[in-house]
């Protein structure tokens, strides 16, 4: 298969009706605070088991179509030496992999941060895609109050999320652009309505100059929400505010919208984005590529504990099931308790 059908397959599978990308690329540090949470010791047999019993799910491609996995992960093997990337695959899930080197202080603009890791890029994903990985994210960040993020930011880290998805494309690797406009702070919902504008244009315009085939990547924005010290937003307000955004910035081409949970509760966040779906058709699939808010519940269902592997799944699979049925606007609340 040429590159163009590569790409061409791996985004049709990842953007199928009513399924969404689980998130389990969390960094060694990420993890350690998570599984802290619930008295577990971060060692790499733990990481490895835990992982294991996500992507071993039974049923779980019926509502997840893709796994993002840190590399630690893509070099694991569950009990049965079968490589953990494989597993996902046997279940039905394509395989992704973060590739971001993770964020620095960005030089001449205080407060703001760039995303590191296109050094040798290329020669990565190479080896990535040896061990089964299809699609890639890479993550930037946007600190927000009155006068952050900066024009700079905005353009340094649009320029590098081009790049990537230019690289990745290059060696027939799909990539998920993630341009994350932090909650942190006390802003109100405008405020991260205007920055959210101003990424995307910007996102889009760098993506343009790259050359990047927009009906070969995938968008994996913020939600527009107020900061998380400010009085909340109804799902009605998030889903009027972060629409009118995207239908601003974001092409037609562009053939699937993975929304960051970004500190949402589980409930929040399908609240929301079944909001989003029930004002649709969109041009684009609008879907979820989460990270704590399918996982929350699973860790608390697991304690690291052999004998809660099967509680900790079907956990897993619920909030997939919730989150797919607020994939396709079908949602309801009294479904939590079901």
């Amino acid at each position: 298969m040429d590159t163009h059908g590569e790409l061409q397959a791996t985004t049709q599978a990842l953007v199928q009706r009513g399924k969404g990308i689980l998130a389990a690329d969390e960094s060694g540090p990420t993890i350690a605070k998570r599984f802290k949470l619930i008295g577990v010791e971060s060692t790499e047999q733990n990481r490895r088991a835990y992982r294991s019993l996500l992507l071993a799910t039974p049923g779980l491609s019926e509502f997840i179509s893709g796994v993002i996995l840190y590399e630690e992960t893509l070099n694991q093997c569950a009990d049965d030496g079968m490589p953990l990337a494989q597993l996902a695959q046997r279940h039905g899930v394509v395989p992704g992999i973060k590739v971001d080197a993770g964020k620095i202080a960005l030089a001449h603009a205080p407060g703001d941060e760039i995303t590191e890791g296109l050094d040798g890029l290329a020669k990565r994903l190479v080896g990535y895609k040896q061990k089964g990985a299809r699609f890639a994210k890479w993550r930037a960040i946007y600190n927000v109050s009155h006068n952050l993020p900066s024009r700079l930011a905005i353009k340094a880290n649009a320029d590098a999320l081009a790049c990537y998805a230019a690289i990745c494309q290059e060696q027939g690797v799909v990539p998920i652009v993630e341009p994350e406009v932090l909650i942190d702070g006390d802003h109100p919902m405008a405020r991260c309505a205007e920055v959210t504008e101003a990424v995307l244009h910007e996102v889009f315009h760098a993506l343009h100059r790259h050359a990047v085939v927009l009906e070969h990547m995938l968008l994996k924005p913020s939600m527009v929400l107020p900061g998380n010290e400010h009085a909340p937003a109804t799902p009605a307000e998030v889903a009027a505010q972060t629409l009118r955004v995207l239908r601003r910035t974001v092409p037609a081409a562009v053939p699937g919208i993975f929304f960051l949970s970004g500190g949402q509760t589980p409930s929040e966040a399908t609240l929301n984005l079944d909001a989003m779906n029930r004002l649709g058709p969109h041009p684009w699939a609008l879907s979820f590529s989460y990270g704590r808010a399918l996982q929350d519940p699973v860790l608390h269902a697991w304690q690291g504990q052999s004998g809660s592997v099967r509680d900790a799944q079907a956990a897993l699979l619920k909030r997939a099931r919730l989150n797919s049925a607020a994939r396709q606007g079908k949602y309801d609340a009294a479904m939590e308790s079901a």
